[in-house]
């Protein structure tokens, strides 16, 4: 396997194969140094790839698959149930070593659960985390995790997410020792409850970590941090609610735009402004969460995302490919995490 692959659910989603299709074809045409295996069903994938060139169709494998995972369906099925399925088989394949890397935007219950299952976790992980990358006020990314995969983590945990997160953003983002940090209530160290109280003794007590205490929610956005660390519960409701909040903001910005002819023309005028802002705030362009912590690589693209969101999670997987991001995080852990525990 000397060129880069990827695999690609092509079934999940909640608008299924087409949104797919068209994003794997986006990056069959712009990705020349990247093969691709598409899992689903041939009869749905291969009609659609009929317009290709001879040279992208000779980097497509089409790899049939019988089932799918129904986006409502519970984890438990998925894994037991669904053994032919698209998603269980681009693990499967991550698994075996014929692909670098995996895309998904399926359930992300039984992503997870089939993913702990095919790929295990890398040693000294206990449960791998969902982790993204959104703006800063310096135009920066600040990576933030866990966005869901573990709703009640112990202060182990979150440690180890710390771990992992620095990784991230020193192979992603290039940082030399990224600032890391811990979502908190307050900055003060009497704020915060015994979880994360007991995490931020963890992290302190931590070499080969640059760790600079608690932030608060505001902090996520102002380049205070490279990496903000939380439970999936928490992280899962501040990840929504920056997407809401910009997507509150790009259709309030529509709307006043063409309330009036002054608005209309002063909007015209502002258009190469408003794109640069649009292009900031898109959630779109930072879709695609990496699912840390496991033997290969998985990225979980939104359930409801567009074409060009989810050619966005191809890329990320395509990054972290190349950066080898489980052995570095493998590495890490080595020096860091194993001496802590």
């Amino acid at each position: 396997m000397s060129r880069l692959t990827i695999a690609l659910d092509i079934m999940g989603g909640d608008h299924g194969p087409p949104v797919i299709l068209s994003a794997a074809k986006q990056a069959i045409q712009t990705l020349p140094d990247v093969q691709f295996i598409l899992c689903g069903r041939e009869e749905i994938i291969s009609p659609a790839l009929e317009d290709l060139t001879d040279d992208q169709r000779q980097r497509v494998v089409v790899q049939h698959c019988e089932q799918s995972v129904e986006m409502g369906e519970a984890p438990t099925s998925a894994l037991r149930n669904k053994k032919q399925s698209s998603m269980r088989k681009m693990l499967e394949l991550v698994e075996a070593g014929e692909a670098h890397a995996c895309v998904s935007a399926g359930n992300t219950g039984a992503l997870l659960t089939l993913a702990f299952y095919v790929l295990k976790t890398l040693p000294g992980i206990d449960r791998p985390a969902l982790v993204s990358d959104m703006p800063t006020a310096s135009h920066h990314r600040v990576f933030l995790l866990d966005l869901g995969a573990n709703v009640n983590c112990t202060s182990e945990i979150l440690f180890q997410y710390g771990v992992m997160g620095s990784v991230l953003a020193e192979q992603i983002s290039g940082i030399q020792q990224p600032r890391v940090a811990l979502l908190n209530v307050g900055e003060e160290d009497i704020k915060g409850n015994a979880q994360v109280k007991y995490a931020d003794q963890l992290f302190r007590n931590a070499r080969g970590l640059n760790y600079i205490g608690y932030v608060e929610g505001d902090d996520i956005f102002t380049d205070n941090a490279d990496v903000v660390v939380t439970d999936g519960f928490t992280g899962n409701i501040a990840l929504k609610s920056c997407e809401g909040l910009a997507k509150l903001v790009i259709n309030e910005v529509k709307r006043q735009s063409q309330e009036s002819f002054f608005s209309r023309l002063m909007a015209r005028i502002a258009l190469p402004l408003l794109k640069t802002v649009y292009n900031r705030v898109n959630p779109d362009q930072y879709n695609g969460a990496s699912l840390l912590g496991l033997r290969g690589i998985v990225i979980k693209s939104h359930g409801n995302a567009s074409a060009d969101a989810f050619y966005y999670a191809i890329l990320q997987a395509k990054q972290e490919a190349e950066m080898n991001v489980p052995e570095k995080i493998k590495s890490k852990i080595e020096t860091v995490l194993l001496e802590q525990l």
